[in-house]
């Protein structure tokens, strides 16, 4: 086998273990090597000599007695090493939970992973009555959240115009239905310095986003919200979201940058 063959076997394997490892990570439960096999298209042999290397290199841990798996040690030490490197979010963190306060709401601080907004913190008011679902490490939709949308505001035209192509080739026949509110979202992250996102996320939830910038140029998007019934929109468009601008406005001086939009 000619070295640049070796290679790419190896670069295909190690794509083929990643993808293994994104399924498992999303699942609700641990995940056997069959459902892995189906879900990823990849022969249950070579899934099954992919695990027992995961496994072995601690990057997934093996249910006793069974054939599932579920994300190993040394994963949660790289996304705790991840999560560190997040300057701006040990510095935005006292201002958002003051935010969570004020506002009576959730709030959700996320990064960009594909065409997710994955959310690396997490803060809810003491007040709150209900427990958000969404916590670190969760995903929403960078189409439809009010974080992903002012995401996808923040960003310089020729970012912005690859994204929505992306979203749009992506999303396939659904693009009809997503495209206009989303355009509606950017004009009013464009206008207004935020994004809504009144039931379109999530039919229970209302949620306003704005998007920040790190010391190094990187991108977060923020979501604040809850249920709808207590929530209600006139309330966070009179109320939480001057609120939320001071607060983002705070963030940005604070971090050397200008708030994004």
């Amino acid at each position: 086998m000619s070295e640049a063959a070796g290679s790419k076997e190896e670069v295909s394997a190690l794509a083929r273990g990643l993808s293994l490892l994104k399924v498992i990570g999303m699942a609700a439960a641990p995940v056997g090597n069959r459902e892995l096999a189906d879900t990823t298209g990849i022969p249950k042999a070579t899934v099954s000599r992919l695990t027992a290397t995961l496994v072995g290199a601690g990057y997934l841990r093996q249910s006793q007695d069974s054939e599932r798996f579920s994300l190993g040690p040394v994963l949660l030490d790289m996304s705790s090493r991840y999560l560190r490197n997040f300057d701006l979010r040990a510095l935005a963190r006292p201002h958002l939970s003051n935010l969570a306060e004020l506002s009576g709401a959730s709030i959700h601080m996320a990064v960009r992973d594909d065409l997710d907004m994955l959310v690396i913190d997490s803060l809810r008011p003491r007040s709150a009555l209900i427990s958000s679902r969404i916590d670190v490490g969760s995903r929403m939709s960078i189409a439809t959240s009010a974080s992903g949308r002012a995401y996808i505001g923040a960003l310089p035209g020729p970012e912005q115009s690859a994204l929505l192509e992306q979203i749009r080739l992506e999303t396939g026949e659904n693009w009809h239905a997503i495209e206009p509110r989303l355009i509606a979202s950017l004009e009013e992250h464009a206008r207004l310095g935020y994004c809504t996102s009144f039931g379109e996320w999530n039919p229970q939830i209302h949620a306003l986003g704005f998007a920040l910038e790190g010391p190094r140029g990187e991108r977060y998007g923020v979501s604040c919200g809850g249920p709808a019934y207590l929530l209600p929109r006139e309330a966070m468009l009179s109320r939480v979201a001057p609120r939320m601008l001071e607060i983002a406005q705070r963030i940005a001086t604070e971090a050397g940058t200008l708030t994004l939009g």
